[in-house]
């Protein structure tokens, strides 16, 4: 009843000696599955035309030229690609896309894609904060393009903000978008006072915040919206960098803490939407703490 999707091609994303955001990363979220089996679903590339339900195309050539120049950096903010990052970061998107399709159709009741590079702070006409494409905004677009689906719900547990989200879809009444984050903090957004048309809904904390804080504002201020907004699809920006001991976050999240906000997250999705609920992997910078995250994740997600 879960898919676990992943693309070894994430692997070919090369950042450069001491980048957080390295190649390791996509291993030790493997190491965390516990041997689960990966779907068997064939690996694909998000199409431009997919890319542009949520980003510009002016975006999408930018950043297709930057990795194909071999640039070290994208032009458009502090993102470290290499030759294979426009191509990586297209399989990225499009393998959530297929967690998307297993959802929607009824193969799956949950899914899990594992992900490189992350997406969330991608806006529409700029890559920033290691990420060139905003995977789960897109595939919030593609379920209501392809599915007819109404109403998505985002909820980001990221310790950093998910400003791209944000931006995509502040002003548009159809997808909710819920963050807590660490504040003052990169990228700097991300305030209580921004809604939006209503739909955004942040919740900044300072640093040391944990388990009180972030799992009250899930289960009271979020799950309260829901039962208003009433999502057709639950989708969750799962950065782990808002565990204990990451190097780029200061919150104090135990592996515990992820599973019970897993299970808050399916909770909600079975009150609103059948269960139907996409989790894409974001941050999570502290290998062997990712590892042991993913895992606590993924059996929560398992226990149906």
């Amino acid at each position: 009843m879960t898919a676990f999707l992943a693309d070894p091609i994430a692997k070919r994303h090369d950042t450069g000696p001491g980048h957080p955001e390295q190649i390791a990363r996509w291993d030790a979220a493997i190491a965390g599955l516990g041997g689960a089996t990966l779907s068997g679903i064939a690996p694909r590339a998000a199409t431009s035309d997919e890319l542009a339900l949520c980003h510009t195309r002016t975006y999408i050539a930018a950043a297709k030229r930057d990795c194909e120049a071999g640039r070290d950096v994208l032009s458009t903010g502090d993102t470290d690609i290499c030759i294979a990052s426009y191509e990586v970061a297209l399989h990225a998107a499009g393998t959530c896309l297929s967690g998307v399709d297993l959802v929607m159709e009824g193969t799956a009741k949950n899914a899990f894609c594992i992900v490189r590079p992350p997406g969330h702070h991608a806006s529409q006409a700029r890559g920033m904060g290691f990420c060139l494409f905003n995977s789960i905004a897109i595939a919030a677009r593609y379920a209501q393009r392809k599915f007819g689906v109404e109403r998505v719900a985002i909820a980001d547990w990221d310790v950093h903000h998910g400003n791209g989200t944000q931006d995509i879809f502040e002003e548009d009444e159809s997808v909710f978008f819920f963050s807590t984050h660490q504040a003052p903090w990169y990228p700097g957004t991300g305030l209580r006072t921004d809604t939006g048309v209503g739909t955004t809904m942040n919740r900044p904390f300072p640093a040391g915040s944990g388990r009180e804080q972030i799992l009250t504002a899930f289960r009271k201020d979020f799950a309260g919206a829901m039962n208003d907004f009433r999502p057709d699809l639950v989708l969750i920006s799962a950065g782990f960098d808002s565990r204990l001991g990451d190097p780029l976050g200061h919150f104090r999240l135990a592996d515990s803490d992820f599973a019970e906000l897993t299970t808050t997250m399916m909770e909600i999705a079975d009150k609103h939407s059948g269960g139907r609920l996409v989790s894409v992997l974001e941050g999570g910078y502290n290998l062997d703490g990712l590892t042991k995250a993913v895992g606590a994740h993924a059996s929560a997600l398992q226990a149906i």
